[in-house]
């Protein structure tokens, strides 16, 4: 009797392991504070956590810009406390996601300080060169999503470098099949560690065209935010020759080769473009590229029952073999109880917005914090972290809002979350009323509910693999009670 492989339909839930306990004091959660906290999440009915870079890294962008693939960043812990925790994991039924980001590197990482030396050494044609214009400009209009131009000069070789983000994240050159095989290279040296599947951050992002072709602008009235904000310069643009290149589908085939010989492993990319739902499909067709994506289209600010309706079935009638992945929250936008859920924002609202979310087709991504309810933090200017909202202030406030450490316990310093005399971010005041400690001891906590939709999700075969469908109410004719018979239509 043939199974379903076990991503399909899974919870899958995501740790941000700077904020989800701190086992060492200072301030900054790490590898063996998942570990201590593996007891919890095994509660909670997952099966699986993704967990965001622990990499080596100077954390300019908070480990999305990695100076080592294979090593972990002493903040989080060593190479034996990951070890550690898969083993841990694996002994309580958990699968275990990590980030790959594999588009670009650190600044530091040590094959960019070759390649910025000279435009002869071994690695100069590993990260995307250009030379200027003539009267010394960026070679095209490209802009970086963190705002402004996509280009910085480097004066040992009289050249500039393609950031699609951080200056302080070059993107690589995936044109040249060196890199493919050394990031191959890189992603097994994890795979052979046993965990069990890749979050592909950024997966779009991987090639540009060769000629380097200026961006087209985009009429006011098709701007739309998408992980950046509609007033973001990089919404002026339609984003056809930095992003989603056709050369980077043999890539994701070779990628898919490498993983097949990994029986039981999954590749979930992110998906970020002009077109995602259509990209998503393209990304999962067949049985050879990725087995699943997910978007930024249910990250939006906008909600409502329609937006939801009209998003999952236009990407139902795209896909064909293909799997979706759902997530209404992640570690790049607001908490979905502020994005969506008003100003009162009551529990009864948060356990509906996890039931929706367990309830369409596919799996689904929880991200650390909506099994309690979290709001968004309010984070003043002096306590901000992200170099994303330091360069926007005061329009858009960045991710650190999304970020804050999980509120364990309501009546311990920092709730519970470290033993530090300050954490990396703070703990909001309203965090605490929704600690974990409380929401244990009361079966009508939003918490508990999840647990129980979790129990009740899984007992339902339809809803982890079957199909989906919309009901649509039809209008009812309805008959007035004044004296003189009317009728009208709701």
């Amino acid at each position: 009797m043939q199974t379903n492989p076990w991503w399909r339909g899974a919870v899958i839930y995501q740790v941000y392991p700077r904020s989800l306990m701190d086992s060492n004091a200072d301030g900054i959660g790490d590898i063996p504070g998942i570990i201590a906290k593996l007891n919890y999440i095994a509660s909670l009915g997952v099966d699986a956590i993704w967990i965001s870079p622990f990499f080596k890294s100077p954390m300019k962008d908070f480990g999305y810009d990695i100076s080592d693939y294979r090593d972990i960043d002493p903040i989080f812990g060593t190479l034996e406390d990951f070890d550690r925790l898969v083993e841990q994991a694996h002994a309580q039924g958990i699968k275990i996601i990590i980030d790959q980001v594999l588009s670009h590197t650190s600044d530091q990482h040590a094959w960019f300080e070759q390649s910025r030396q000279s435009r002869s050494n071994p690695k100069a044609d590993w990260y995307v060169w250009a030379d200027p214009r003539e009267d010394g400009t960026p070679p095209n209009n490209w802009l970086s999503i963190f705002g402004g131009c996509a280009w910085e000069w480097e004066p040992r070789r009289e050249q500039y470098y393609l950031h699609n983000f951080l200056k302080s994240q070059p993107d690589l050159n995936f044109h040249n099949p060196d890199v493919q095989s050394q990031i191959l290279e890189e992603v097994e040296f994890w795979l052979k560690r046993g965990v069990d599947g890749l979050r592909l951050d950024a997966i779009s992002f991987c090639f540009h065209d060769q000629q380097l072709r200026d961006n087209p602008a985009k009429p006011r009235e098709e701007r739309k935010g998408r992980g950046f904000s509609e007033d973001n310069p990089y919404a002026y643009q339609y984003h056809y020759y930095n992003n989603d290149r056709p050369e980077n589908l043999p890539f994701l085939e070779s990628l898919r080769a490498l993983m097949d010989r990994y029986p039981g492993s999954v590749t979930l990319g992110e998906i970020s473009t002009e077109d995602s739902l259509a990209t998503m499909a393209e990304y999962t067709k067949g049985n050879e590229r990725l087995h699943m994506t997910y978007s930024f289209e249910l990250l939006v600010d906008h909600f409502s029952t329609e937006y939801i309706r009209q998003t999952v079935e236009t990407l139902e009638s795209r896909l064909s073999e293909g799997w979706p992945c759902w997530a209404i929250g992640n570690h790049d936008v607001a908490r979905v109880m502020s994005r969506w859920g008003g100003a009162e924002q009551p529990d009864a609202l948060a356990k509906l917005f996890n039931a929706l979310l367990l309830s369409l087709r596919g799996s689904v991504c929880v991200y650390q914090g909506e099994e309690l309810g979290l709001p968004e933090a309010e984070i003043q200017k002096h306590e901000l972290q992200d170099p994303y909202g330091i360069a926007f202030w005061p329009r858009f406030k960045g991710r650190d809002g999304c970020r804050t450490p999980i509120p364990w316990e309501a009546n311990q310093a920092n709730a519970g979350f470290s033993n530090a005399p300050s954490t990396w971010l703070p703990v909001p005041a309203a965090h605490y009323p929704k600690a974990v400690g409380i929401q244990e001891n009361d079966p009508a906590s939003i918490l508990n509910a999840y647990r129980r939709f979790v129990v009740w999700r899984k007992s339902q075969p339809a809803l982890r693999n079957g199909d989906i469908h919309f009901w649509r109410p039809r209008k009812v004719r309805c008959y007035s009670s004044a004296p003189t018979p009317s009728r009208r239509w709701w």
